[in-house]
C-alpha cells in the first residue's frame, strides 16, 4: 500500500478509504488527467494505490484545440502516463459556444467525452477550493439549494454507464501542491487560468483570497456549507414527490395541483417537475412561469424556455418538452423502400410490420414521409367526406405543439396515413390483402 512521506499530506490514506467504501476490486477506473496540477497529483496517487485497489487504471485527456499550447499538454500527458505505465486515451472534441461562454462550452464537451467513456468509473481532482469557488458562484448567480450544493463527490453521468468520483473534494489545494513538491512532479500551466476577467479566475485569485484574509476559513467554511444545501435539496425533493403524488404523469404536471399548494411550494413542486425533465433552472424565470400557469387568461398560450426544456400549458395541465421538438419540423421527405426501420432523424423512426387483412396498403418505393405544411386532408370512413387534418388533430387531443412534427405518410400525392389519427379510408388494406402496421419508433 503506498502511504505518506514525512512533510507530506497523507493523500493516499484518504483517497484509498473511499476506494475501498465504494470501488470494487477489478473495477474500471479512469482519471481524467489534464496534465495540471490537480489531476497530476490524482493520477500518481491512484497508480500508487493499485495494488490495494485491486482496479484497473487509465487516464483520459480531452483535448479541447483552444490553447496554442494543446498538443504539447497532449504530448506531456502520454509521456507522464508512460512513466506510470498507464494507458491514455486522448479525445479530441469541437468546442460551440452558443448562447455561453468558452468555458461553459469547454466543459460541456468534455463531460460529453467523459459520458462515453469505456469504463465504470471516471475519477475528477476537483478540490476543496473547487468547491468553495462553485458555492460562491451558484450563489452569485442566484442559484437555489440544488446550485448551491455544489458538486457531489459521486454521481451518474448522463447514460449512467460511468459514474463520477471526486474523491479531492475535501482536499485543500494547498495539500495538493504540498503533496506534489514533496514528490518531485511536473505538471502543465494553464495560462488562462491566470486570466482574471473570468468569472471563476477572478474568484480563485482576488475575491477568495481576500475573504480569507477577513474571514480565516472561509474557504473551508463554504465547502462544508455545500453538503448543507445538498441535505436541503434533498428535503426540497422530498416535499416536491409528497406534494406531487399522482399529480405528474406522462400527459403533465396537474395545474389544479399546483394551484392548491401555497405559492412556495406550487414553486418547489414545479422546480421538481422541471428538473425531472432536463431543465436548467433559474429562480426568476420559475416564478414567471408559476405565474403564468395559474393566472394567464385560458386562451393565452404559455411558453417558458427552461435550457433545453420549453414548458407549455396544456388541458389543465403544466407540460415540459424538448425545445427542439417544439419548433416546426423541417421541410424534409424520406422515401420509404420497404425497410421495417424509416430513420427520420433526431432519434425517431417509423417502424413497419407486414400483416395480412390489416394496416395500410403500401408499395415499397412510392410511398414518402413528410410533415404537415397546413392544409392536409383525410378521410377516415368510405362513406364519410375528407375532412381538414387540423380539425381531426384538434378533436384528438394532439396537442399543438406536437402537430408539426407528426409524420405524414403519403402514397404518390394522396395522404395515406397519419401518426395518433391513422389510415386513409382509400388506403386500409382489405380481407386477405397484404397490409403494414406503422407506428412511431426510436432509431434502432
Amino acid at each position: 500500500m503506498a502511504s505518506s512521506r514525512k512533510g507530506e499530506p497523507d493523500l493516499p490514506g484518504r483517497v484509498l478509504a473511499q476506494l475501498s467504501a465504494q470501488v470494487l476490486p477489478g473495477s474500471r477506473l479512469s482519471v481524467g488527467f489534464s496534465g495540471g496540477l490537480d489531476s497530476s497529483v490524482l493520477l500518481h496517487l491512484l497508480a500508487e494505490l493499485r495494488p490495494a485497489g485491486g482496479y484497473a487504471l487509465s487516464a483520459v485527456h480531452v483535448h479541447h484545440g483552444l490553447s496554442y499550447h494543446a498538443d504539447a499538454w497532449a504530448d506531456h500527458c502520454r509521456a507522464v502516463c508512460a512513466t506510470l505505465a498507464v494507458p491514455i486515451e486522448i479525445r479530441r472534441v469541437r468546442v460551440q459556444a452558443a448562447g455561453e461562454g468558452p468555458e461553459a462550452a469547454a466543459r460541456a464537451a468534455r463531460y460529453a467525452a467523459f459520458a462515453t467513456l469505456d469504463t465504470e468509473v471516471l475519477a475528477l481532482a476537483h478540490h476543496r477550493d473547487d468547491q468553495a469557488e462553485t458555492v460562491l458562484t451558484q450563489l452569485l448567480r442566484g442559484g437555489g439549494a440544488r446550485g448551491l450544493a455544489a458538486m457531489p463527490a459521486w454521481r451518474p453521468l448522463p447514460g449512467d454507464r460511468v459514474r463520477l468520483w471526486r474523491p479531492l473534494l475535501d482536499t485543500p489545494r494547498a495539500d495538493l501542491l504540498a503533496w506534489a513538491r514533496a514528490r518531485g512532479l511536473a505538471w502543465v500551466e494553464d495560462d488562462s487560468n491566470r486570466q482574471t476577467h473570468l468569472a471563476r479566475n477572478a474568484l480563485r485569485h482576488d475575491i477568495l483570497p481576500r475573504l480569507e484574509s477577513q474571514f480565516p476559513g472561509a474557504g473551508a467554511t463554504l465547502a462544508r456549507a455545500a453538503g448543507r444545501f445538498a441535505e436541503a435539496a434533498s428535503l426540497l425533493d422530498d416535499l416536491a414527490d409528497l406534494d406531487g403524488g399522482g399529480a405528474a404523469d406522462a400527459a403533465g404536471l396537474s395545474l389544479a395541483r399546483l394551484a392548491a399548494l401555497p405559492e412556495p411550494r406550487a414553486r418547489n413542486l414545479l422546480r421538481r417537475y422541471l428538473e425531472q425533465s432536463g431543465a436548467t433552472l433559474h429562480p426568476d424565470p420559475l416564478r414567471e412561469a408559476l405565474r403564468q400557469l395559474l393566472s394567464a387568461r385560458a386562451d393565452a398560450r404559455v411558453r417558458v424556455a427552461f435550457g433545453p426544456v420549453l414548458l407549455l400549458r396544456h388541458g389543465g395541465r403544466a407540460v415540459a418538452v424538448p425545445a427542439v421538438r417544439a419548433v416546426a419540423a423541417p421541410m424534409r421527405q424520406f422515401l420509404w423502400r420497404g425497410e421495417l426501420h424509416l430513420d427520420l432523424g433526431g432519434g425517431e423512426s417509423l417502424v413497419f410490420q407486414p400483416v395480412t387483412g390489416e394496416g395500410v396498403r403500401l408499395e415499397p418505393g412510392r410511398a414518402t414521409v413528410r410533415f404537415r405544411c397546413g392544409g392536409e386532408k383525410l378521410r377516415l370512413a368510405p362513406n364519410r367526406p375528407r375532412r381538414l387534418l387540423k380539425d381531426l388533430l384538434r378533436e384528438a387531443a394532439i396537442p399543438p405543439w406536437q402537430r408539426d412534427r407528426l409524420p405524414l405518410l403519403y402514397v404518390g400525392d394522396r395522404l395515406a396515413w397519419v401518426d395518433g389519427i391513422g389510415a386513409d379510408a382509400g388506403f386500409r388494406a382489405g380481407p386477405g390483402e397484404p397490409g403494414w402496421l406503422i407506428s412511431r419508433g426510436s432509431t434502432p
